[in-house]
């Protein structure tokens, strides 16, 4: 079984240029005027997009859907290929680097995919959770859900999915019950290595994290009005 983004190749190196230009956008903002909100998506190569154009991950779907409806947030994916809760929490502390109104946490799926210890999965992404109500203590804080493939064994696959709710519950933040739901298993809408959705695939996402999304970012721009 391979984790998310351990193929290489030129789009893994494309994506890779991405997130490293994503996060100096990200540092640069800190010093501009600009009302905008930012909504940051902090994940591995589901978040990234690998091997479909970056227009069509669903962090670039979201920001379409945004401008449609007129919504004054921006857009920041800090999605890396192959990244771990482990890698998230060592690098959390440089993309918070300014406000961030609304922060899309999804990681776990590589650390489920090289069977880490579920508790070690957990205490990585409360510490990345900690870190975000550190830094803002306002930051809406969403947690993409995630599950394993059976072949993983009924117990870990049942720890693991369990991670996601729990922490929802535990840390008041909202929660997509499972990102990948009616594209994980659907060969149709996965790439050839079965792990990651096509460009239709994506698509599937982005209405999976606007379920949760929209009602957040529609109350903000209520409070701020």
């Amino acid at each position: 079984m391979t984790s998310c983004g351990d193929n290489t190749g030129n789009k893994e190196e494309e994506k890779t240029e991405e997130i490293v230009n994503s996060e100096n956008d990200l540092q640069e903002k800190e010093s501009s005027e600009t009302e905008t909100g930012v909504i940051l998506f902090f994940g591995n190569s589901l978040t990234a997009g690998l091997g479909v154009e970056s227009e069509e991950a669903f962090p670039a779907l979201i920001q379409e859907k945004l401008d449609s409806l007129r919504l004054d947030f921006e857009v920041v994916n800090a999605g890396l290929s192959g990244e771990t809760t482990a890698g998230g929490r060592n690098r959390i502390d440089w993309v918070l680097n300014q406000d961030v109104e609304v922060f899309v946490l999804e990681l776990g799926a590589n650390d489920g995919l090289r069977g880490v210890p579920v508790e070690e999965t957990k205490r990585n992404l409360q510490a990345i959770i900690n870190t975000v109500r550190e830094k803002n203590p306002d930051t809406q804080i969403i947690l993409a859900g995630m599950q394993m493939p059976p072949n993983m064994g009924k117990d870990y696959t049942s720890r693991f999915s369990n991670i996601f709710p729990e922490l929802a519950e535990e840390n008041e933040v909202h929660l997509i019950p499972f990102l990948l739901e009616n594209v994980g298993g659907i060969a149709e809408l996965n790439q050839n290595d079965g792990i990651h959705p096509t460009a239709e695939g994506q698509k599937i996402l982005a209405e999976n994290v606007w379920d949760v999304l929209e009602p957040i970012v529609e109350e903000k721009m209520v409070v701020e009005e």
